[in-house]
Protein backbone atom coordinates (compact mmCIF):
# COMPACT_ATOMS: atom_id res chain seq x y z
CA UNK A 1 0.00 0.00 0.00
CA UNK A 2 2.70 2.63 0.63
CA UNK A 3 4.62 1.70 -2.24
CA UNK A 4 1.34 2.47 -4.13
CA UNK A 5 1.03 5.85 -2.66
CA UNK A 6 5.04 6.83 -3.03
CA UNK A 7 4.37 5.94 -6.78
CA UNK A 8 1.18 8.03 -6.88
CA UNK A 9 2.97 10.64 -5.26
CA UNK A 10 5.75 10.91 -7.91
CA UNK A 11 3.03 10.47 -11.12
CA UNK A 12 1.26 13.81 -9.17
CA UNK A 13 4.41 15.51 -9.02
CA UNK A 14 5.69 14.17 -12.60
CA UNK A 15 2.03 15.80 -13.80
CA UNK A 16 2.94 18.76 -11.98
CA UNK A 17 6.08 19.16 -13.47
CA UNK A 18 4.11 19.36 -16.88
CA UNK A 19 1.77 22.18 -16.28
CA UNK A 20 2.48 24.49 -19.45
CA UNK A 21 4.50 21.68 -21.30
CA UNK A 22 2.17 18.37 -21.44
CA UNK A 23 -1.38 17.71 -23.50
CA UNK A 24 -4.31 18.86 -21.50
CA UNK A 25 -7.76 16.47 -21.81
CA UNK A 26 -9.72 17.68 -24.68
CA UNK A 27 -12.88 19.78 -23.76
CA UNK A 28 -13.91 19.58 -27.78
CA UNK A 29 -13.78 16.26 -29.07
CA UNK A 30 -15.54 14.81 -32.46
CA UNK A 31 -16.14 11.52 -33.19
CA UNK A 32 -16.93 10.25 -36.90
CA UNK A 33 -16.80 7.55 -38.63
CA UNK A 34 -14.13 6.25 -35.93
CA UNK A 35 -12.49 9.13 -36.50
CA UNK A 36 -11.97 10.82 -32.71
CA UNK A 37 -10.66 14.23 -32.49
CA UNK A 38 -9.90 16.81 -29.58
CA UNK A 39 -9.02 20.13 -29.07
CA UNK A 40 -7.35 20.89 -25.98
CA UNK A 41 -4.52 23.90 -25.18
CA UNK A 42 -4.50 26.84 -22.55
CA UNK A 43 -4.41 30.35 -21.99
CA UNK A 44 -1.47 32.08 -19.71
CA UNK A 45 -0.54 34.84 -18.52
CA UNK A 46 2.96 35.21 -17.63
CA UNK A 47 4.12 38.40 -15.69
CA UNK A 48 7.83 39.00 -14.00
CA UNK A 49 9.14 41.76 -12.45
CA UNK A 50 13.23 41.96 -12.65
CA UNK A 51 14.33 43.44 -9.35
CA UNK A 52 17.70 43.89 -11.29
CA UNK A 53 18.58 44.61 -15.18
CA UNK A 54 16.03 43.00 -17.64
CA UNK A 55 16.68 39.63 -18.20
CA UNK A 56 13.50 39.03 -19.52
CA UNK A 57 12.49 37.01 -23.19
CA UNK A 58 9.18 36.32 -24.41
CA UNK A 59 7.12 34.61 -22.06
CA UNK A 60 8.59 36.73 -19.60
CA UNK A 61 11.55 33.68 -19.09
CA UNK A 62 14.66 34.98 -18.09
CA UNK A 63 17.75 35.22 -19.93
CA UNK A 64 21.62 34.27 -19.28
CA UNK A 65 22.49 36.19 -22.82
CA UNK A 66 20.63 39.24 -20.57
CA UNK A 67 23.49 39.42 -17.70
CA UNK A 68 25.59 42.22 -17.44
CA UNK A 69 24.66 44.07 -20.37
CA UNK A 70 23.79 47.41 -21.46
CA UNK A 71 20.97 48.74 -18.50
CA UNK A 72 23.10 46.35 -15.61
CA UNK A 73 22.74 49.41 -13.16
CA UNK A 74 18.83 49.60 -13.98
CA UNK A 75 17.03 48.13 -11.56
CA UNK A 76 12.55 47.59 -11.67
CA UNK A 77 11.37 46.05 -14.80
CA UNK A 78 7.79 44.67 -14.95
CA UNK A 79 6.45 43.24 -18.69
CA UNK A 80 3.34 40.68 -18.69
CA UNK A 81 2.77 38.70 -22.03
CA UNK A 82 0.20 35.76 -22.84
CA UNK A 83 2.72 34.18 -25.98
CA UNK A 84 2.78 30.86 -23.85
CA UNK A 85 -0.74 30.43 -24.49
CA UNK A 86 -1.29 27.34 -26.33
CA UNK A 87 -3.69 25.57 -29.09
CA UNK A 88 -3.28 21.91 -30.28
CA UNK A 89 -5.55 19.12 -32.37
CA UNK A 90 -5.01 15.46 -31.87
CA UNK A 91 -6.72 12.94 -33.95
CA UNK A 92 -6.95 8.86 -33.42
CA UNK A 93 -8.37 6.58 -35.98
CA UNK A 94 -10.08 2.81 -35.20
CA UNK A 95 -6.84 1.55 -36.80
CA UNK A 96 -4.72 3.29 -34.51
CA UNK A 97 -3.23 5.59 -36.09
CA UNK A 98 -2.64 9.05 -33.93
CA UNK A 99 -1.54 12.27 -35.49
CA UNK A 100 -0.71 15.26 -33.29
CA UNK A 101 -0.51 19.17 -34.38
CA UNK A 102 0.29 22.06 -31.99
CA UNK A 103 1.05 25.42 -31.49
CA UNK A 104 1.54 28.77 -29.36
CA UNK A 105 2.71 32.15 -29.41
CA UNK A 106 6.23 32.54 -29.03
CA UNK A 107 7.35 32.54 -32.27
CA UNK A 108 9.18 35.40 -33.97
CA UNK A 109 9.48 37.04 -30.66
CA UNK A 110 6.54 36.53 -29.10
CA UNK A 111 2.70 36.93 -30.97
CA UNK A 112 3.31 34.61 -33.94
CA UNK A 113 1.98 31.68 -34.30
CA UNK A 114 4.78 28.63 -33.76
CA UNK A 115 5.10 25.31 -34.56
CA UNK A 116 5.22 23.13 -31.21
CA UNK A 117 4.27 19.20 -32.63
CA UNK A 118 3.73 17.39 -35.60
CA UNK A 119 3.48 14.07 -35.98
CA UNK A 120 2.06 10.99 -36.35
CA UNK A 121 2.16 7.56 -34.76
CA UNK A 122 1.16 3.99 -35.90
CA UNK A 123 2.01 0.80 -33.68
CA UNK A 124 5.13 1.27 -32.45
CA UNK A 125 6.78 3.84 -35.13
CA UNK A 126 6.93 7.93 -34.62
CA UNK A 127 7.54 10.28 -37.48
CA UNK A 128 7.25 14.05 -36.97
CA UNK A 129 8.34 16.61 -34.67
CA UNK A 130 8.41 16.35 -31.32
CA UNK A 131 10.09 16.46 -28.02
CA UNK A 132 13.47 14.87 -28.64
CA UNK A 133 13.76 10.91 -27.53
CA UNK A 134 17.25 12.72 -26.13
CA UNK A 135 15.59 13.85 -22.78
CA UNK A 136 13.24 13.47 -20.18
CA UNK A 137 10.79 15.43 -17.90
CA UNK A 138 11.97 13.06 -14.80
CA UNK A 139 14.18 14.88 -12.65
CA UNK A 140 12.21 18.02 -13.55
CA UNK A 141 11.34 20.58 -10.25
CA UNK A 142 7.63 22.02 -11.01
CA UNK A 143 8.11 25.79 -11.75
CA UNK A 144 6.97 28.73 -13.88
CA UNK A 145 9.72 29.98 -15.91
CA UNK A 146 8.89 28.40 -19.35
CA UNK A 147 12.80 27.97 -19.93
CA UNK A 148 14.06 26.08 -17.03
CA UNK A 149 16.81 25.56 -14.82
CA UNK A 150 20.10 24.72 -16.25
CA UNK A 151 21.06 21.09 -16.41
CA UNK A 152 17.58 19.59 -16.97
CA UNK A 153 17.88 16.31 -18.80
CA UNK A 154 19.17 16.49 -22.57
CA UNK A 155 17.92 18.91 -25.46
CA UNK A 156 14.88 19.73 -23.59
CA UNK A 157 13.18 20.55 -26.86
CA UNK A 158 11.41 19.50 -30.20
CA UNK A 159 12.77 17.94 -33.41
CA UNK A 160 11.97 16.34 -36.64
CA UNK A 161 12.72 12.44 -35.76
CA UNK A 162 11.83 8.75 -36.56
CA UNK A 163 11.41 6.97 -33.06
CA UNK A 164 11.04 3.12 -32.19
CA UNK A 165 9.71 2.10 -29.04
CA UNK A 166 9.70 -0.95 -27.63
CA UNK A 167 8.16 -1.31 -23.88
CA UNK A 168 10.45 1.17 -21.95
CA UNK A 169 12.98 2.18 -24.43
CA UNK A 170 13.35 4.27 -27.39
CA UNK A 171 15.31 4.61 -30.44
CA UNK A 172 15.44 7.43 -32.86
CA UNK A 173 17.25 9.17 -36.09
CA UNK A 174 16.76 12.98 -35.14
CA UNK A 175 17.63 15.75 -37.23
CA UNK A 176 21.50 16.81 -36.27
CA UNK A 177 21.81 20.01 -33.95
CA UNK A 178 25.55 21.55 -33.89
CA UNK A 179 27.83 24.39 -33.35
CA UNK A 180 31.17 25.24 -34.12
CA UNK A 181 32.98 27.94 -32.28
CA UNK A 182 33.04 31.46 -34.56
CA UNK A 183 32.39 28.91 -37.65
CA UNK A 184 28.90 28.86 -39.36
CA UNK A 185 30.30 26.89 -42.56
CA UNK A 186 29.05 23.12 -40.88
CA UNK A 187 27.83 20.58 -42.68
CA UNK A 188 25.40 18.35 -41.36
CA UNK A 189 25.75 14.52 -43.02
CA UNK A 190 24.18 12.21 -40.80
CA UNK A 191 21.18 12.09 -38.32
CA UNK A 192 21.92 11.99 -34.90
CA UNK A 193 21.11 8.91 -33.00
CA UNK A 194 19.78 8.92 -29.84
CA UNK A 195 18.66 6.24 -27.38
CA UNK A 196 16.44 6.75 -24.07
CA UNK A 197 15.33 4.05 -21.11
CA UNK A 198 12.58 4.89 -18.91
CA UNK A 199 11.04 3.04 -15.98
CA UNK A 200 9.68 3.41 -12.64
CA UNK A 201 10.03 1.03 -9.67
CA UNK A 202 8.30 1.69 -5.88
CA UNK A 203 9.37 5.03 -5.05
CA UNK A 204 11.79 5.39 -8.03
CA UNK A 205 11.52 6.60 -11.60
CA UNK A 206 14.57 7.52 -13.53
CA UNK A 207 15.22 8.07 -16.86
CA UNK A 208 18.77 7.03 -18.88
CA UNK A 209 19.56 8.61 -22.47
CA UNK A 210 22.66 8.44 -24.92
CA UNK A 211 23.10 10.38 -28.01
CA UNK A 212 26.07 10.71 -30.63
CA UNK A 213 26.41 12.40 -33.46
CA UNK A 214 28.76 13.81 -36.63
CA UNK A 215 30.16 17.24 -36.30
CA UNK A 216 31.61 18.43 -39.56
CA UNK A 217 33.10 21.86 -41.09
CA UNK A 218 33.46 22.19 -45.05
CA UNK A 219 33.75 25.41 -46.41
CA UNK A 220 35.07 23.95 -50.00
CA UNK A 221 39.23 24.06 -48.66
CA UNK A 222 38.68 23.27 -44.74
CA UNK A 223 36.92 19.78 -43.86
CA UNK A 224 37.09 17.97 -41.17
CA UNK A 225 35.00 16.09 -38.77
CA UNK A 226 34.47 14.57 -35.58
CA UNK A 227 32.27 12.60 -33.39
CA UNK A 228 30.30 14.25 -30.52
CA UNK A 229 28.53 12.33 -27.57
CA UNK A 230 26.26 12.66 -24.51
CA UNK A 231 24.55 10.99 -21.79
CA UNK A 232 22.07 11.68 -18.59
CA UNK A 233 20.36 10.26 -15.54
CA UNK A 234 17.16 11.92 -14.22
CA UNK A 235 15.03 10.44 -11.66
CA UNK A 236 12.12 11.31 -8.97
CA UNK A 237 12.26 9.82 -5.64
CA UNK A 238 9.08 10.07 -3.29
CA UNK A 239 10.44 10.37 0.13
CA UNK A 240 6.88 10.23 1.23
CA UNK A 241 3.63 10.84 0.26
CA UNK A 242 4.24 14.70 0.41
CA UNK A 243 7.92 15.06 -0.22
CA UNK A 244 9.62 14.14 -3.33
CA UNK A 245 13.22 14.75 -4.96
CA UNK A 246 14.35 15.80 -8.65
CA UNK A 247 17.60 15.52 -9.68
CA UNK A 248 19.72 15.33 -13.26
CA UNK A 249 23.22 14.79 -14.38
CA UNK A 250 24.23 15.46 -17.97
CA UNK A 251 27.70 15.17 -19.60
CA UNK A 252 28.71 15.98 -23.09
CA UNK A 253 31.61 15.99 -25.50
CA UNK A 254 31.18 17.92 -28.62
CA UNK A 255 27.21 17.53 -28.41
CA UNK A 256 26.51 20.68 -26.21
CA UNK A 257 23.76 22.27 -27.69
CA UNK A 258 22.00 18.97 -26.03
CA UNK A 259 23.36 20.37 -22.85
CA UNK A 260 20.25 22.76 -21.56
CA UNK A 261 21.30 26.31 -20.99
CA UNK A 262 25.25 25.63 -21.17
CA UNK A 263 26.02 28.22 -23.50
CA UNK A 264 24.67 32.06 -24.16
CA UNK A 265 21.32 30.85 -22.72
CA UNK A 266 20.38 27.36 -24.07
CA UNK A 267 23.15 24.99 -25.81
CA UNK A 268 26.90 26.06 -26.11
CA UNK A 269 29.31 24.94 -29.04
CA UNK A 270 30.24 21.72 -29.84
CA UNK A 271 33.87 22.14 -31.32
CA UNK A 272 36.15 24.87 -32.80
CA UNK A 273 38.56 24.78 -35.18
CA UNK A 274 42.11 25.00 -34.54
CA UNK A 275 44.35 25.27 -38.21
CA UNK A 276 41.82 23.03 -40.05
CA UNK A 277 41.28 20.18 -36.89
CA UNK A 278 38.20 20.20 -35.62
CA UNK A 279 37.92 19.76 -31.73
CA UNK A 280 35.09 18.94 -29.54
CA UNK A 281 34.37 21.09 -26.43
CA UNK A 282 33.28 18.91 -22.95
CA UNK A 283 30.43 20.03 -20.62
CA UNK A 284 28.66 19.21 -17.68
CA UNK A 285 25.69 19.36 -16.11
CA UNK A 286 23.04 18.87 -12.88
CA UNK A 287 19.66 19.67 -11.19
CA UNK A 288 18.44 18.99 -7.73
CA UNK A 289 15.46 19.75 -6.44
CA UNK A 290 12.05 18.76 -3.77
CA UNK A 291 8.38 19.34 -3.74
CA UNK A 292 6.16 19.36 -1.16
CA UNK A 293 2.17 19.09 -1.25
CA UNK A 294 1.08 20.79 1.28
CA UNK A 295 -2.44 20.05 0.62
CA UNK A 296 -5.38 21.16 -1.11
CA UNK A 297 -4.04 21.96 -4.75
CA UNK A 298 -0.91 23.80 -3.25
CA UNK A 299 3.05 22.77 -3.55
CA UNK A 300 6.48 24.25 -3.00
CA UNK A 301 9.31 23.88 -4.83
CA UNK A 302 12.86 24.84 -4.89
CA UNK A 303 15.85 23.79 -7.05
CA UNK A 304 19.05 24.68 -8.36
CA UNK A 305 21.03 23.98 -11.57
CA UNK A 306 24.14 24.51 -13.37
CA UNK A 307 25.74 24.06 -16.66
CA UNK A 308 29.72 24.48 -17.35
CA UNK A 309 31.47 23.69 -20.65
CA UNK A 310 35.22 22.90 -20.65
CA UNK A 311 37.26 25.50 -22.52
CA UNK A 312 40.73 24.16 -20.99
CA UNK A 313 41.76 23.08 -24.42
CA UNK A 314 40.05 25.76 -26.67
CA UNK A 315 42.06 28.00 -24.32
CA UNK A 316 45.50 26.67 -25.18
CA UNK A 317 44.89 26.28 -28.46
CA UNK A 318 43.03 29.54 -29.30
CA UNK A 319 44.24 31.87 -26.57
CA UNK A 320 42.11 33.05 -23.65
CA UNK A 321 41.58 36.71 -25.03
CA UNK A 322 39.82 35.30 -28.02
CA UNK A 323 37.52 33.49 -25.54
CA UNK A 324 37.03 35.75 -22.38
CA UNK A 325 33.18 36.95 -23.23
CA UNK A 326 31.93 32.91 -23.46
CA UNK A 327 30.03 31.53 -20.90
CA UNK A 328 31.82 29.50 -18.54
CA UNK A 329 28.97 28.35 -15.80
CA UNK A 330 25.62 29.66 -15.73
CA UNK A 331 23.45 28.83 -12.77
CA UNK A 332 20.09 29.29 -11.21
CA UNK A 333 18.23 28.99 -8.50
CA UNK A 334 14.57 29.11 -8.05
CA UNK A 335 11.81 29.20 -5.30
CA UNK A 336 8.20 28.79 -6.08
CA UNK A 337 4.19 28.42 -4.91
CA UNK A 338 2.12 26.52 -6.79
CA UNK A 339 -1.92 26.42 -6.34
CA UNK A 340 -4.44 24.67 -8.09
CA UNK A 341 -7.69 25.76 -7.06
CA UNK A 342 -10.09 23.70 -9.09
CA UNK A 343 -9.06 21.35 -11.63
CA UNK A 344 -7.52 22.84 -15.16
CA UNK A 345 -6.59 26.15 -13.05
CA UNK A 346 -3.51 26.92 -11.92
CA UNK A 347 -1.52 30.16 -10.58
CA UNK A 348 1.62 30.84 -8.57
CA UNK A 349 4.87 33.17 -8.00
CA UNK A 350 8.30 32.47 -7.97
CA UNK A 351 11.69 34.15 -7.28
CA UNK A 352 14.42 33.32 -9.34
CA UNK A 353 18.67 33.92 -9.01
CA UNK A 354 20.57 33.80 -12.33
CA UNK A 355 24.37 34.17 -12.42
CA UNK A 356 26.07 33.66 -15.60
CA UNK A 357 30.59 33.52 -15.23
CA UNK A 358 32.79 33.89 -18.40
CA UNK A 359 35.88 32.75 -19.18
CA UNK A 360 37.70 36.11 -18.41
CA UNK A 361 36.51 35.82 -14.52
CA UNK A 362 33.72 38.49 -15.23
CA UNK A 363 30.44 37.54 -13.27
CA UNK A 364 26.60 38.90 -13.37
CA UNK A 365 23.69 38.41 -11.96
CA UNK A 366 20.13 39.15 -11.15
CA UNK A 367 17.14 38.63 -9.04
CA UNK A 368 13.63 38.31 -10.49
CA UNK A 369 9.42 37.74 -9.55
CA UNK A 370 7.76 35.85 -11.63
CA UNK A 371 4.08 35.23 -11.47
CA UNK A 372 1.46 33.19 -13.95
CA UNK A 373 -1.69 32.11 -14.09
CA UNK A 374 -3.07 29.06 -16.59
CA UNK A 375 -6.37 28.18 -17.87
CA UNK A 376 -6.85 24.42 -19.69
CA UNK A 377 -9.27 23.23 -21.91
Amino acid sequence: MQNKKLKAAIQASLMTTLVGTSFQAGAVSLNIDGVDASLYGYARLNASYDINENISNSARTGSFASLGGADEDVEGHFGADAFQSRLGVRVKTEQGLKVTVEGDFRGSGGGSLRLRHAYGEYKNILMGQTWSNYMSFYGITPGLDFDGIPGMAGLQGRVTQARYTTGNFALALEDTLTSVLNNTNTRDGLPTLTARYETSSGALSYSIGGLAHQVTVDDGTTDDSAMGFATFLAANFALTDALTLHGTVNYSDGANLYLYRSGENFGGEDAYLDGGDLNTIAGYAATLGTSLDIGNGRSVNLAYGFATMDWDDAEADLGSATLAAKSETNQKAMINYIWTPVTNVMMGVEYAYFQRENLSGASADANRLMFAAQYNF
